[in-house]
């Protein structure tokens, strides 16, 4: 089969591999109808975070099982499934609790010896513990089957911190990052009953979508200018609830100076660069409360799932390019240089 194979930072090619086949009884391979890129490849493309030269990479995709294990009972040939980032067994401790990224048996797609998401097929282990079946006439809806694809990854994650940052009914929330997750984000908190959502963001094309997903305001400022403009917004108070989606040094600062006294914040940015900044006394002596991390999406999967089949949530607007899978190379250099938010491909 073809897939997606990254050499060296900024060399992302599409080859000819090993075609995926079931190897343990509770396998399944699946045939990708949709895939995409995460802003958390970039830091692989950028030379940032280390990989092996020719190591596969992508982790979300959805499409039909085309074989199963023995001893898989959930699924069959033909069946419809979207797989979350991570594989899990489902039967662990920690896949009970809600966990599935800490499940000992889990992984990441596109780690070494692993299939990645941006190719044909995956060879997807532990198959009744990993994937969530769709409805099959999902297929024939492409806006639909594009919005259930990123319940592989950003619907969840946005989700994850929404959740982290305590979003409650009634509450206001601002949202440090326009990317995908963070425009995840806002429909998550909207989703959640929040009446006011800020938005921090300077692209016109994402804060757009940010207001069709529910922000009420728009802050196109950075650092200490954006706090201020927030503070100013809330009376001086800050956020009860913030989503950071970015990961860095500056954005943590921003989403610690706008955080309402005894507000929580939900991160979920993928951390680069940011292991200085935080001072662990102004949380302290404010009261503000810091939950997130790597968001077990398969846990919230069943949750968002029939808010996505119904329309009452659509994410499929932050796909806003697509590719076939010669194309995937094109596509990591458009969202490289910030010409594309998030790039759906259809192998």
């Amino acid at each position: 089969m073809r897939a997606t194979v990254i050499h060296a930072p900024h060399d992302i090619r599409v080859e000819e591999v090993p075609d995926p086949r079931v190897q343990e009884p509770t396998d399944v391979v699946v045939r990708v109808l949709r895939a995409c890129v995460c802003g958390s490849d970039l830091w692989a493309y950028r030379g940032e975070s280390a990989r092996q030269p020719g190591q596969r990479i992508g982790h979300e995709f959805l499409g039909v099982v085309e074989e199963a294990g023995s001893q898989v009972a959930g699924f069959a040939p033909g069946d419809l499934v979207v797989a979350p980032f991570v594989w899990s067994d489902g039967t662990c401790e920690y896949c009970a609790e809600g966990l599935h990224t800490s499940c000992p048996r889990g992984g990441f797609w596109g780690t070494v010896g692993s299939d990645g998401g941006q190719g044909e097929a995956v060879r997807v282990p532990f198959a009744d513990g990993t994937l969530v079946k769709l409805p099959p006439a999902a297929v024939s809806d492409d806006r639909l089957l594009t919005g259930l694809l990123a319940l592989s990854d950003v619907l969840g994650t946005g989700h994850h911190a929404a959740v982290g940052a305590g979003v409650r009914r009634g509450s206001t929330v601002a949202v440090v990052g326009d990317g995908a997750v963070g425009l995840c984000g806002v429909l998550a908190a909207r989703r959640l009953g929040a009446e006011r959502i800020i938005a921090l963001g300077r692209h016109r094309a994402r804060t757009d979508i940010a207001k069709t997903f529910g922000a009420t305001d728009i802050v196109a400022a950075r650092g200490e200018a954006a706090v201020e403009a927030v503070r100013e917004l809330t009376g001086g108070q800050g956020a009860h609830a913030v989503i950071e989606a970015v990961g860095t040094e500056q954005s943590m600062r921003t989403a610690v100076g706008i955080a309402r006294d005894g507000g929580a914040i939900g991160y979920v940015g993928v951390p680069h660069g940011s292991g200085t900044g935080l001072d662990l006394s102004v949380l302290f002596d404010r009261n503000i409360a810091l939950r997130g991390g790597v968001a077990p999406v398969r846990a919230y999967i069943p949750e968002l799932l029939p808010d996505v089949l119904d329309g009452t949530i659509d994410p499929s607007p932050v796909f806003d390019v697509t590719v076939g899978l010669d194309g995937v190379p094109e596509g990591y250099r458009a969202m490289d240089e910030r010409t594309a938010l998030k790039v759906l491909v259809k192998p």
